[in-house]
């Protein structure tokens, strides 16, 4: 199993900057990607990004592009959302996700590739 834990959530005002962090324990071999998904109020969740745990290759998410930006430390089994110019849109329950497994990439986006899951960490963005 595999433990995930996100922090860094909080209150900031529109323009701002936020950095989430996701702390991974338990059987970290088995991650072969972490990645980031968002759930706004009365909406489905959805993928901000993905970055491969060995390669550091990432994906983001058109709507993110050019804000956001995924890195991760896998040293310290941690994965990193770097938010820029936040936008109200942006407020939401931020999740990050592992993969288990080699996935392809056209699956990326969906949250049945990932297999383990944390709480989440709660980002409101004031106008």
């Amino acid at each position: 199993q595999v433990q995930l834990v996100e922090s860094g959530g909080g209150l900031v005002q529109a323009g701002d900057s936020l950095r989430l962090s996701c702390t991974a324990s338990g059987h970290t071999f088995r991650i072969y990607a972490m990645a980031w998904f968002r759930q706004a109020p009365g909406k489905e969740r959805e993928f901000v990004g993905r970055i491969g745990w060995s390669s550091g290759a990432t994906n983001v998410a058109d709507s993110v592009k050019g804000r956001f930006t995924i890195s991760m430390d896998n040293a310290k089994n941690m994965a990193y959302l770097q938010m820029n110019s936040l936008d109200p849109e942006d407020t939401g329950v931020y999740y990050c996700a592992a993969d288990s497994k080699i996935s392809y990439s056209g699956n990326y986006g969906q949250q049945r590739t990932y297999d383990f899951w944390g709480q989440g960490t709660q980002v409101t963005v004031s106008s």
